[in-house]
């Protein structure tokens, strides 16, 4: 396994990462991606261990809570071998403080992530959404409290924009608080937005990426292909709705060229994705999750080789879509490209 530097901190984490999402997995998403009980979360945390995989991530609203339960039982008796991320701020309730980043929310989050991970800290604490009703001054300062108490190590955010993200870094470096060293981000073969604003931002202020669904909500999992109807027990009709569109022509386009340096390879289609991702600039870790056994030994493997820069290249253009205003100029025009070149 190999192991990277998570954004600018001096913390080292593998090159992939377990998503502990599918664990008592209930509820019409969570269901959907698994379920996951203690017998079987232990089982698979033994095979990651035995590859090198020592980052596992869950969250508080996966399951409402559940996912960090199993989780917890799963690494009881070796937490010391481990890293442990999760994330708060989307609702765990009706009530009024049961979501958002506020002090209270914070800190009674964080005491209750702990209870149920039966631990006594929390390697990286993420942000889970911005929370739009909170000054980021509170949000930070408890952070820096949360951080300086020994009960979180280091602190990330999920699904930012880039000027949130670099306004919550403005507030940490004006105050001298823990700046976010990681930002959980979807990106994939089918969602390449990532790499128009927040890949800049990574390599100009060194935050890594964490890379979450990178096989495209089940898009690039090689049991979809150009004129064929969508396999049967496929979870793509149930979860395609809670992400992003993705034009048919060019997914299928994307699977040929899959296809293809799959055959070349002698690799799976998912090692394929996920092992393009792995040679992209500011990824730190990509988080894979499976069902069972099979899926993660599958995943596992795409690690310990490379794509060669002529596949790379071919999957780039396969994958490529034009940017939104006012990122487009930048990747079209001479003169724009030419003050602002891409990241490599």
């Amino acid at each position: 396994m190999d192991y990277r530097r998570l954004g600018a901190s001096g913390l080292k984490v593998p090159a992939l990462s377990f998503g502990a999402g599918t664990f008592a997995g209930k509820g019409p998403l969570f269901g959907h991606w698994g379920t996951t009980d203690l017998k079987e979360a232990s089982r698979l945390v033994d095979i990651c261990l035995e590859a090198g995989v020592t980052l596992f991530d869950t969250a508080d609203v996966y399951s409402d809570g559940a996912s960090e339960e199993v989780l917890g039982g799963a690494i009881k008796g070796r937490r010391d071998r481990v890293l442990v991320s999760t994330k708060t701020a989307l609702p765990m309730g009706d009530g009024p403080n049961d979501a958002g980043t506020s002090r209270h929310r914070l800190i009674r989050a964080c005491e209750d992530a702990l209870r149920r991970l039966g631990t006594d800290h929390i390697d990286l604490l993420q942000l889970h959404a911005f929370d739009a009703g909170t000054p980021l001054e509170e949000v930070m300062s408890t952070l820096d409290e949360l951080v300086r108490s020994g009960k979180v190590r280091y602190v990330g955010c999920s699904n930012f924009s880039g000027w949130q993200l670099m306004k919550a870094l403005a507030v940490a470096d004006r105050h001298g608080y823990p700046r976010h060293v990681a930002h959980q981000a979807y990106y994939s073969l089918v969602g390449r937005d990532y790499e128009w604003e927040l890949m800049p931002l990574g390599l100009d202020q060194g935050v890594g990426a964490l890379v979450w669904s990178p096989l495209g909500w089940g898009r690039l999992t090689g049991r979809i292909r150009r004129g064929q109807p969508i396999p049967e027990g496929s979870r793509l009709h149930e979860t395609a709705s809670f992400g992003p569109p993705v034009d048919e022509e060019r997914l299928y386009r994307i699977v040929d060229v899959l296809d293809a340096i799959a055959q070349e390879t002698g690799r799976s289609v998912p090692q394929i994705a996920i092992n393009w991702l792995l040679q992209r600039p500011t990824v730190s870790s990509v988080i894979v999750g499976a069902r069972n056994e099979a899926q993660l030994r599958d995943n596992l493997g795409a690690v310990g080789w490379s794509l060669t820069d002529e596949q790379v290249a071919r999957l780039d253009e396969a994958s490529a879509v034009m940017p939104a205003y006012p990122y487009f100029p930048y990747v079209r025009q001479e003169g724009f490209a030419r003050l602002n070149p891409q990241p490599v």
